[in-house]
């Protein structure tokens, strides 16, 4: 059936699973149409909202089409649409922000509430009712299996020596009968190329050609090269104390241009053999791999530049010996991470003198995309590593701050603190001792002083001396911003 015809099937109050993650993999056809019938419906003065679930965040087809139309009452678990952006902090849209290892679990659960829907895009359905996934498994097989009704998205886009990429395991259960994952090695495969699809379910077949939404990272700026400088030269430290191998633990890095460029800075570095079990493959796993530097990398979904989407997937099937797509409640399991020793390195918006992390909200209250599996990662993870300019707004604004405006990741998750200025391991640290080392590792010049003096007094007047704190004046730092445009400098009262 059509795009349209799809969509007709879909009613107002429906909740509907979605396949996507950073962008790749989600359908495009059907959520474009469903606007289009929103649209109309509003026009008419009639209501339409319906509740769309996600692996993570998708494109301008899903997220932008629903958002502008008015489609989405509730969004979860991830975002990174500007619309759908604006609409949340403007309270028109409901958003339930959590870890990605939580939501396949909240599904099956029925903690959610009924899944009515799973529209979810594939390569192909083979003749023997084999289905190839397409360049991300996210919570594809949860909507699969607990959405009532099936409409699968085959998109020719995808290249068909995707196949054999992907390894879908099936053996969870529920609790108490929930059985270890038996997965001791990122290159493992432990279960199934294909995704099984219960026939009786599936209501429509729509055919699109459409590709990806695939963004450009920039090339590394000065501050990106000197963090990226900074974590290499703390790896190879903890290498010479024997605390990890030469070839390293395997490797997370969350999205975006400091995280590339830490991966472009591994090709530079002394480490061979090394591996990567993490959430998206990004281009400089890629090229780690083109160097033979990286061995395979296990994640749930690719997330290219235009560039390498263009080199890559023409060979892609060259890489199926090396690269693992999992469901996503695998690529973030806690266990397995945890199993691993995982390396986990993720930015952050801001970080407070005592280690504590905000990685999604801007003064507190607006959202910026969502905790996304940092969490997963930061907690259970062998080193929690936490990354950022020191520096926002052209200077204007300080990322190390008193006290964070909100706390996604806390004091007891973050082990170490990354900025161009320095970095600051807190393993084995007091409060007091973190704050030290913060301010004059990680914060800026320009900001120092007013933070050394701010921890001082706060040693000295604040109640209680463990983690001290003058909260109004902490406050302020953040106030000050939506007063005056800017935070307090050195040079200012």
């Amino acid at each position: 059936m059509s795009g349209d015809e799809a969509a007709a099937l879909i009613q107002p109050g429906s909740q509907i699973g979605m396949s996507g993650f950073t962008g790749s993999g989600y359908p495009k056809a059907v959520p474009m149409a469903l606007a289009r019938r929103v649209a109309d419906a509003h026009l008419r003065g009639d209501r339409f909202k319906v509740n769309v679930f996600t692996g993570a965040s998708t494109g301008p087809e899903l997220d932008g089409a629903l958002a502008m139309s008015g489609a989405m009452q509730l969004r979860t678990p991830y975002q990174s649409d500007p619309i759908t952006r604006k609409l949340i902090n403007a309270g028109d849209m409901q958003y339930i922000d959590m870890h990605l290892s939580h939501v396949s679990q909240l599904v099956e659960y029925g903690f959610l509430g009924k899944l009515d829907w799973a529209i979810v895009e594939v390569t192909a359905v083979l003749e023997d009712d084999r289905v190839i996934p397409s360049t991300s498994l996210g919570n594809n097989q949860t909507w699969i299996d607990c959405a009532e009704k099936i409409i699968l998205e085959v998109n020719s886009s995808q290249p068909m020596e995707i196949e054999g990429l992907h390894d879908v395991y099936y053996g969870l259960g529920l609790p108490p009968f929930r059985e270890p994952i038996p997965l001791t090695s990122p290159s493992q495969r432990i279960g199934t190329p294909y995704l099984k699809i219960p026939v009786e379910k599936v209501v429509g077949v729509v055919y699109t050609d459409s590709p990806d939404r695939s963004t450009a990272f920039k090339a590394p700026d000065e501050n990106s090269k000197r963090i990226a400088g900074h974590v290499l030269e703390f790896l190879g430290w903890e290498v010479k104390k024997g605390r990890i191998p030469q070839s390293l633990l395997p490797l997370q890095s969350g999205v975006g241009n400091i995280a590339n460029a830490m991966l472009y800075g591994l090709l530079e570095g002394p480490f061979e053999g090394m591996t990567a079990y993490t959430e998206v493959i990004q281009d400089g796993l890629i090229r780690l791999m083109e160097s033979g530097k990286l061995l395979s990398a296990s994640a749930t979904a690719f997330s290219l530049s235009p560039d390498m989407v263009a080199e890559l997937m023409p060979q892609i099937g060259d890489y199926r010996d090396r690269i693992v797509l999992r469901s996503q409640e695998l690529s973030n399991n806690p266990g397995i991470i945890r199993r691993l020793g995982v390396l986990a390195m993720n930015g952050m918006i801001e970080a407070d003198i005592y280690g504590n992390v905000n990685s999604t909200h801007i003064m507190g209250s607006s959202m910026m995309n969502g905790i996304g599996g940092s969490g997963d990662f930061a907690r259970n993870g062998f080193i929690s590593i936490f990354m950022a300019p020191s520096t926002a707004q052209k200077g204007t604004i300080s990322t190390i701050v008193p006290m964070v405006s909100h706390v996604d990741h806390t004091e007891h998750d973050v082990n170490v603190l990354v900025t161009e200025q320095g970095l600051a391991d807190l393993r084995g640290l007091s409060p007091t001792q973190r704050a030290r080392l913060i301010i004059e590792n990680c914060s800026h010049p320009d900001y120092r002083a007013a933070l050394k003096d701010y921890s001082e007094r706060a040693t000295r007047l604040a109640t209680g001396k463990h983690t001290p704190h003058m909260l109004t004046e902490s406050l302020s730092w953040h106030s000050r911003y939506l007063r005056c445009g800017h935070m307090l400098r050195k040079d200012e009262n």
